[in-house]
């Protein structure tokens, strides 16, 4: 049977199944439902936990050889077995069906997977699974779900979002479930009350150097340069990893060049913008303003000259940095030099 990561929680109070199957490839939700399902066994008496990594190299005869051995500790036992690459191979496969066959009645066993593509979803493995237990498919919350699901966790922890706070802390978060689950429990502790205002996350993420980074973008699509410059100063003082500002910089230049290609093509400013948070319009407008598609597009290739340094290149990551934002804000960084004949 398979249910959404959302519904696993409801179907374990129903009881234990013997295999419980959760593969994906975004940490904090498989992670989890993982935990909902260790503490849901521990609960009903199974106190004993193994744990099997699948590597290369990995025998398939101890998974069966565990199932069927006699606990010293406990009556009941969870299983663990993690295969990361989600492809359990011709003798795990075997393995897998003949222990499906016939789960053990006091064995629970958990599989953790990377993400199991089409194919993978119909080997006969995997269709065992899902007819012996419960299969988990976690996915990737988009930037259209992501409000929704941050206001949806605050509610969880008893707090009481105001219109907007939710989308505020997901536009900070870009996409992070983990930086979004972790500034959920601040406001936990920031917010006595309940109620939630734009305000307080605001103030709650003020100091976080990964929201200076947010400003210092801004800065970047303003041309302000004297702000832009002791932001980055800063920044860098602070230890901020240049491969984290380099993920910024080159997801806004991203959407920059989408927008100003879609003017390009014949949209309105306005129209492009309509996505746009309130506060961050100005800054966007500014940008679109100042650069165009194809400009844009020549800042992107520069932002993934900033990737390769970043990650080892020959070459000084936080220089290109600088350049890249300068770049963003329309200095001229070097001269045209005129030629003399």
């Amino acid at each position: 049977m398979n249910v959404r990561a959302e519904q696993l929680a409801a179907q374990l109070k129903k009881g234990l199944a013997p295999v419980y199957l959760v593969s994906g490839d975004e940490p904090l939700q498989q992670g989890e439902a993982c935990d909902a399902i260790r503490r849901a066994a521990r609960e009903q008496g199974f106190g004993e936990r193994q744990v099997m990594h699948v590597e290369a190299g990995f025998d398939w005869n101890a998974l069966l050889a565990e199932a069927n051995a006699l606990s010293l500790f406990a009556e009941q036992k969870l299983i663990e077995l993690r295969i990361s690459s989600g492809k359990p191979g011709t003798e795990g496969s075997k393995a897998l069906l003949a222990y499906l066959e016939r789960p053990p009645e006091d064995t629970v066993l958990l599989i953790i997977s990377g993400k199991l593509d089409k194919n993978a979803q119909r080997a006969k493995w995997y269709k065992a699974a899902d007819q012996a237990g419960v299969t988990v498919q976690v996915w990737p919350v988009d930037a259209q779900q992501m409000p929704g699901w941050i206001e949806q966790r605050l509610r969880a922890r008893g707090l009481q979002p105001a219109s907007g706070a939710a989308a505020l802390l997901a536009e900070r978060v870009e996409g992070n479930l983990l930086a979004a689950a972790q500034e959920v429990e601040k406001l936990v502790l920031f917010c006595d009350g309940g109620a939630v205002s734009v305000e307080q996350v605001e103030e709650a993420v003020a100091n976080s150097a990964r929201f200076d980074v947010f400003g210092l973008v801004d800065m970047a699509l303003l041309g302000d340069v004297p702000h832009l410059m002791r932001m980055f100063d800063g920044l860098r003082a602070e230890g901020v990893e240049p491969l984290g500002l380099q993920w910024v910089l080159a997801r806004e230049i991203r959407s920059l060049a989408d927008m100003a290609a879609q003017m390009q093509a014949g949209a309105s400013l306005d129209r492009v913008m309509a996505r746009v948070w309130g506060k961050r319009k100005a800054a966007v407008r500014a940008g679109l303003q100042r650069h165009n598609a194809v400009r844009w597009q020549q800042l992107l290739r520069r932002a993934g000259r900033v990737d390769r340094l970043a990650k080892g290149a020959p070459g000084n990551a936080w220089d290109e940095l600088l350049q890249l934002c300068l770049l963003m804000a329309g200095v001229q960084l070097f001269r045209p030099v005129a030629v003399v004949s």
